[in-house]
């Protein structure tokens, strides 16, 4: 089960790839992993998520590798 969530007001896109307990989260710049128990991802954390998107669509149909400062 995969859900997408934009929340406007705090600019994060939230990506959820399963349901099973957060065990621990890393953090890299405005990207944060959650994983579970098991060290499987369980949810996406992207901050800045509206220039996160607009930049990989971008890239995209310049055909660049997306970076994210």
């Amino acid at each position: 089960m995969k859900k997408i969530n934009y929340d406007k007001e705090t600019d994060i896109l939230i990506i959820e790839f399963s349901e099973k307990p957060i065990e621990y989260a890393e953090e890299e710049g405005p990207i944060i992993i959650h994983f579970a128990k098991n060290e499987e991802p369980v949810l996406l954390e992207i901050q800045g998520g509206k220039e996160f998107i607009l930049n990989t669509f971008t890239s995209m149909i310049n055909e660049k590798e997306v970076v994210f400062s």
